[in-house]
């Protein structure tokens, strides 16, 4: 069954820089997860994303549409990158879930998709 990991950090998290020495270790955590998700094989696709401040979201109201800058969250989270994994059970995707860096300083969100073609 295929899962959707959606990765959610801080502000602070995702405005880290990979050449900034302060945030080795997190990056180190990111690659280290990646190249265990990627070995084990169970990976079909996945994204990293730019930061929240380069969203928009749009939305219709009484015919209208409103657009927003920015992602729409009442959060301290923001979705930073996601994972499509294909893996037996729920289970197996709650501990690749429960292994990403995302888990320790914010959370990772665990989905089934839905297969419409069916």
């Amino acid at each position: 069954m295929q899962y959707l990991l959606l990765f959610n950090s801080s502000p602070e998290d995702l405005d880290r820089l990979p050449d900034d020495p302060e945030s080795a270790p997190y990056w180190e955590s990111w690659r280290a997860y990646m190249t265990a998700i990627y070995a084990a094989g169970v990976v079909k696709s996945g994204n990293a994303l730019r930061p929240g401040h380069t969203a928009t979201t749009v939305r219709i109201r009484d015919g209208k549409r409103l657009v927003q800058d920015g992602p729409f969250a009442d959060t301290k989270e923001i979705l930073g990158g996601y994972l499509v994994i294909d893996v037996p059970s729920l289970d197996e995707a709650l501990v690749w879930a429960a292994r990403s860096p995302s888990s320790e300083s914010g959370s990772t969100e665990v989905r089934p998709i839905l297969d419409l073609k069916r």
